[in-house]
């Protein structure tokens, strides 16, 4: 409960609460309006406090499963807030321009992204100094344009499996393709959106940078417990795998031992003995009698 609150005054501070004016709310968010003040709606931050942690959980147990969640805030007050938080736990993003198609013709969005890795390669190992300045000029105007939209996408190979908006209003395009693919959506909702069209929502203020702030870092913070315990338990199972290949080994070794010390005390190898074993007696059957001096039967 004191987190709860805790929390709840980090919120306050940061002007979470407040929404955007009565004539601009959209009806489906009243159950998360407070009250009005002064012709502006007030969000009840204990129902942020619910979306942001049942949202942080979902985060934490996507990062956990090994997959990728995309930050997407092109506005300009969010810009360098989730560029920052996202680049801090290795997670891709789009902050400057979403491209029509960028989830749902990814493929051909990944050829633009090796183009742009082609380019930069033949840029830095010197195949392109034979070429004129003004070749060379272009071809970095290329690679800085493309590397300023598709920089933060660049080292996925496939589909994320979560998407995080801060303004669902403003990146209706992204959040359009994600539920064509049926990707996972979380968002920061604010007086102004419909907040039934993310799966998690967080209503909350999405124009002041200290209220995008809060959580964006309160999420990242989930995301990198999911991926600090799934790093947690590839090294347990490394450790245990070791500690079983060692108890083969040692038990390999001892069988070894003890097939050689048997091999040692068989009759084969035992002094004295021939390699057959001991010899048995013939003993006459009652028709053949042994034979006298003269080959006469006794």
């Amino acid at each position: 409960m004191e987190n709860n609150t805790s929390l709840q005054q980090q919120l306050l501070e940061a002007g979470v609460h407040f929404g955007h004016l009565k004539k601009k709310w959209n009806p489906k968010m009243l159950p998360y309006i407070f009250a009005e003040k002064k012709g502006i709606h007030i969000i009840d931050l204990n129902k942020t406090v619910e979306g942001l942690e049942e949202a942080a959980s979902a985060m934490k147990s996507i990062a956990k499963s090994g997959k990728k969640i995309m930050f997407v805030a092109t506005k300009k007050q969010a810009k360098e807030i989730v560029t920052e938080a996202a680049r801090r736990v290795n997670m891709p993003f789009v902050t400057e321009r979403w491209l029509g198609g960028m989830l749902t013709n990814f493929n051909t969005v990944r050829k633009s992204v090796k183009k742009m890795q082609s380019i930069e390669k033949m840029l830095n190992d010197g195949t392109l100094d034979s070429i004129t300045k003004k070749e060379r000029l272009t071809l970095t105007r290329d690679r800085d344009k493309m590397e300023k939209v598709l920089g933060g996408i660049s080292q996925i190979s496939r589909v994320p499996a979560a998407l995080f908006l801060v303004d669902i209003g403003h990146e209706h395009i992204a959040l359009s393709e994600a539920r064509r693919l049926n990707i996972t959506t979380f968002g920061m909702v604010d007086t102004n959106c419909d907040p039934n069209k993310v799966e998690f929502s967080i209503p909350a203020n999405d124009d002041a940078t200290k209220s995008i702030a809060i959580i964006t870092n309160y999420i990242t913070a989930a995301i990198a417990e999911g991926l600090a315990e799934r790093q947690a338990e590839k090294e347990e199972e490394t450790e245990e795998t070791e500690e079983q290949d060692t108890r083969d080994m040692k038990f390999d070794d001892g069988a070894d031992d003890g097939g050689e010390r048997r091999r040692g005390n068989s009759p084969a190898g035992g002094k004295g003995r021939s390699a057959a074993g001991p010899q048995k007696r013939r003993v006459a059957g009652p028709g053949q009698g042994s034979r006298g001096p003269g080959g006469a039967r006794r």
